[in-house]
């Protein structure tokens, strides 16, 4: 027989594809128990967006686990936490699902199992060995082991690495990795928006998902007060270094499309000085970044294991290493631009930068990307009147 979902667009019958994964199996147990109770409704929007629902079903569970922030709330304030019988632990099954996720909607679906092996070792091997690529390339255009300590570059690493060549080699990357994003939210989407209302975006709700993705809404802990990390004490510090990393990011990659406008409309070449708006938009981005990720490391390797998936903590850690990394080449070869080091750090920042690119479709990046559609589909559902009269949004 066929199941009608808790949830379902006006006049339309959709069926319930049911979890398939141990850890979509733990979400939908833990989630019915969560039901019954809701002393954790108000806390962030997984809570509402559960009681829309009677039922969980696969494209349920991948929604509300892409939902959840993390931030470990509900499992201090959860009377059944182990060690009771019950051992609800939200926090956790919902990250083994969403790390699930990351890989089931990869594209091309057969690298979705980089997801496993994307880890810290792999991330700092990739940046040493593309460094040493480009190293390699500088040494064969002649000049031996001096063209690498730079005497003769007077301060431009074009060079040693033409503009176009640059521009032939981080183009076609960074083309697919918005094209193999783009295609894994897309099936995401397909998937989690029949059982969200299935009715399209409005402007309301476009910009309240906006407001709750750029301000990070949901790592206030419910409260305001703030996550958990190590224990059950309030911190707003991940909410904190979360922006640093995200707005130091923002302005870098403001300031490499800035640069790109003044070389292709003005004409005007790199490398630029202050009070150039490039220069100020990624020395402001390259701070904000490494304090960004420098706090977010700590935090991490703090976290206590309760509160997510510890298989996940080498991916997390690669993805912060190599963030620290751009951001930090990147301001030491703006300030050792005019010495004989030019060569040697040109060429680490852009081994760090092009491993970083290799990754984001198979890292961590893609967190944001799938919890962006998940708030963007929340704020849509909420609009609409509850099909199972219960609960408050």
């Amino acid at each position: 027989m066929q199941q009608l979902n808790s949830s379902p667009p006006k006049g339309r019958v959709i069926p319930i594809v049911p979890v398939s994964s141990a850890a979509e199996t733990e979400v939908a147990r833990a989630l019915q128990i969560c039901n019954a109770c809701r002393y954790c409704e108000g806390f962030c929007a997984v809570f509402p967006a559960m009681t829309r629902r009677l039922e969980f079903g696969q494209a349920d569970v991948h929604f509300l686990a892409n939902l959840c922030h993390n931030c470990g709330a509900c499992l201090h304030a959860c009377q059944y936490a182990p060690p009771h019988e019950f051992a609800i632990n939200i926090p956790k099954a919902m990250a083994e699902v969403r790390g699930q996720t990351y890989a089931e909607y990869a594209w091309p679906p057969a690298l979705g199992k980089l997801y496993q092996r994307n880890g810290l070792t792999l991330s700092l091997a990739l940046v040493f060995g593309l460094t040493l690529f480009l190293l390699l390339a500088v040494l064969l255009q002649g000049g031996g082991l001096g063209a690498l300590w730079g005497e003769q570059l007077q301060g431009s690493f074009y060079q040693l690495f033409p503009h176009n060549l640059l521009v032939g080699m981080f183009a076609p990357v960074f083309l697919f990795v918005v094209f193999a994003l783009s295609m894994g939210v897309r099936r995401f989407w397909s998937d989690i928006k029949p059982v969200t209302s299935g009715v399209d975006v409005s402007p309301p709700a476009a910009a309240e998902a906006t407001h709750d993705v750029l301000k990070l809404k949901y790592l206030d802990g419910g409260h305001g007060e703030g996550c958990h990390n190590e224990d059950d004490a309030y911190t707003l510090q991940r909410r904190r270094f979360h922006h640093l990393t995200f707005y130091g990011f923002a302005l870098c990659f403001a300031a490499t499309s800035v640069a790109t406008l003044y070389h292709y409309l003005f004409g005007w070449e790199a490398p630029y000085d202050l009070p150039s708006l490039p220069k100020l938009l990624g020395a402001v981005g390259g701070v904000s970044l490494m304090l960004g990720t420098a706090g977010l490391w700590q935090l991490n390797r703090k976290r206590h294991p309760m509160h997510g998936d510890a298989k996940q903590k080498p991916m997390d850690l690669g993805f912060i290493a190599l963030l620290f990394l751009v951001a930090a080449s990147g301001l030491a070869l703006w300030l050792a631009r005019a010495t004989p080091a030019l060569a040697l750090l040109l060429c680490l920042h852009l081994g760090a930068v092009m491993a970083l690119f290799a990754t984001l479709p198979y890292g961590k990046f893609a967190h944001g990307v799938f919890r962006t559609a998940s708030l963007l589909r929340h704020a849509v559902e909420k609009r609409q009147p509850n099909p199972i009269g219960l609960g408050a949004d």
